[in-house]
């Protein structure tokens, strides 16, 4: 994972710098020492410092972290410390605000999200999806999980989920007992009906997503699909967000990709000074 994140870094840099580096900052300093504060702009669950002190490191900066990823802060409190090159903490700035604030955005709407449901049903899990920035997912996903969510699939690799596209080939029944064959992993079924529901429990899929289903039918769907097999867990996806979540908590999980691609960063900056 150090060597994945290591690349990253160099990659994400690469693509701020370029082949000219920081052209402004070059023209304007030379060896001056700086000292620079990551400092939240609001209440949040912050997440990222990690990668943000390992994008300082990088550059050759000495980093102190004064915050834990995964810990409630306090508007205008300082979360990270670097000092080293004024020109060498400028060319890891944005990207150190970029990492820290996306992550810390979902990080705090997971938390939220997680004690709201909790409130209801404390046994409901709430879980990202595949809805993710395309070469950020890692950090998108280690971010969920701060938060106390639940990182569901990392890939199409990791988890079988027959969906609606792969039903255009073969009947629901016929699918899940083809991925029933290959393997360990357990076997989501995904359904827009109470009639698939039913199917998927009688050929006891181990999740059975109820996906776009509104909350009475929802409701519906699962105590029918559990009254068939007991032991199935229930997912609903689809058209949830923050608003309506507590409609959904009759779930065993509940995953909705606005964790990932509705959220708001948060809100961070960099303060620097000239040191010595």
């Amino acid at each position: 994972m150090e060597d994945e994140l290591q690349e990253d870094i160099r990659r994400f840099l690469a693509e701020d710098l370029g082949e000219q580096g920081d052209i402004t900052s070059d023209a304007l300093l030379t060896d001056q020492a700086g000292e620079g504060y990551i400092i939240a702009k609001q209440d949040c669950m912050v997440a990222g410092l990690a990668e943000a002190a390992a994008v300082f490191t990088h550059l050759g900066l000495q980093v102190e972290q004064m915050a834990k990823d995964g810990e409630q802060v306090d508007a205008y409190q300082k979360v990270l410390r670097v000092t080293g090159s004024a020109r060498d903490i400028l060319a890891g700035e944005r990207l150190a605000l970029n990492i820290v604030a996306r992550m810390s955005g979902i990080a705090t709407l997971t938390h939220r999200l997680v004690e709201t449901v909790h409130r209801k049903n404390p046994k409901v899990r709430v879980a990202a999806t595949r809805k993710t920035t395309p070469g950020f997912r890692r950090y998108e996903k280690k971010a969920v999980e701060l938060g106390g969510g639940m990182t569901h699939r990392w890939g199409l690799y990791d988890g079988i989920i027959i969906k609606d596209n792969h039903l255009r080939f073969m009947s629901i029944r016929e699918a899940i007992r083809k991925a029933q064959q290959i393997g360990d992993l357990p076997v989501e079924a995904e359904v827009e009906c109470m009639e698939d529901a039913v199917i998927a429990a009688e050929e006891k899929a181990d999740i059975i997503m109820l996906d776009n289903m509104n909350p009475a039918k929802g409701k519906l769907a699962a105590s029918e699909a559990r009254s068939v097999y007991p032991e199935v867990k229930i997912e609903v996806s689809g058209g949830i967000t923050p608003d309506n979540i507590t409609n959904y908590t009759f779930a065993d999980i509940i995953s909705l990709g606005w964790l990932t691609h509705s959220v708001n960063s948060a809100d961070f900056s960099l303060d620097l000074d000239k040191k010595g």
